[in-house]
């Protein structure tokens, strides 16, 4: 079975970039003219019409489960919905859900998204490893069995978790603990492509740091957050991935209301808008050199 990190390579490698989009829903920044008679409608028309500009332009997209579990059960029969139109695209997609728990109820999560029976049939999902990698284990199990992949949170862009994730644990960051502690993983989940199904966030905002993980996981994916609007270049971004046979590979770099919601946008421009703000983003990284 090909695994998550070999599908995903084969894809970037076709493309030459490295760039994963976001699908965050805010009800407030959708377009007037994909509005529904409900929510979860608005954001199947925005989305489905998203698919229909960008889909041969990316390799993977990231919706973050919240936003849709916000909407009810009518939010997640829509973001099911999206996950089967992503397939059928040929998109993998990367579920955010940064679940964390021990046990039995760790193995649930699991289930729910990497199992080929599972509640949504997902690529990878986003994992809180910090219970103890025994809240990663069923998560692993499940992606080596059913050739998924398991994307750890590591280093965040968020400036809050400079508080935790840089404390000082014998002479090392804790970030850098916890990517220590990943190597069994990274080797369980090797693909035959040089690049291993265990992924972890690091950030476009702290592209040293992103170095110092990639010491300790060499062929891991990296999840690059904070590029676009949250400040992180181009340059930034792909500090930690590696040159390829065609462009940077080893990650992907996520971008969510930059490609969603440029500014412009309106009735009229949006596809040229959307169009215009992927184009940019590729190019920037096309171009970057760390």
């Amino acid at each position: 079975m090909e695994n998550f990190a070999d599908r995903l390579t084969t894809r970037t490698r076709e493309l030459g970039h490295p760039l994963c989009v976001g699908f965050d829903p805010y009800l407030d920044k959708i377009p007037s003219q994909f509005r529904g008679a409900t929510d979860p409608e608005t954001v199947r028309n925005f989305f489905s019409a998203f698919f229909a500009v960008a889909s041969e332009k990316i390799a993977i997209v990231k919706p973050q489960i919240s936003l849709f579990e916000r909407m009810g059960i009518a939010g997640l029969e829509v973001l099911n919905e999206l996950i089967e139109m992503a397939k059928s695209r040929g998109l993998l997609t990367l579920l955010d859900a940064k679940r964390g728990d021990i046990g039995e109820t760790a193995r649930g999560y699991a289930d729910a998204y990497l199992s080929p029976d599972g509640f949504l049939d997902v690529d990878a999902v986003t994992v809180n490893p910090y219970m103890g990698l025994d809240a990663v284990e069923p998560f692993v199990e499940l992606a080596e069995a059913n050739g998924k992949g398991v994307v750890v949170l590591v280093r965040n862009s968020n400036p809050g978790s400079d508080a935790f994730q840089k404390l000082d644990v014998g002479g090392k960051c804790l970030f850098e603990a916890v990517a220590e502690s990943l190597q069994e993983f990274e080797g369980r989940l090797m693909g035959s492509a040089g690049w291993s199904s265990l992924g972890v966030t690091v950030s476009a905002r702290s592209p040293e740091d992103s170095m110092r993980v990639r010491r300790y996981l060499p062929h891991s994916l990296f999840l690059v957050l904070g590029y676009g609007a949250q400040g992180g270049d181009a340059a930034s971004a792909v500090a930690g991935l590696r040159p390829g046979v065609r462009g940077f590979e080893g990650g992907m770099v996520n971008s969510s209301r930059g490609v969603l919601y440029p500014s412009g946008a309106g009735f009229n421009s949006w596809e040229n808008s959307i169009e215009n703000a992927l184009t940019k983003a590729i190019q920037d990284l096309e171009k970057a050199q760390p």
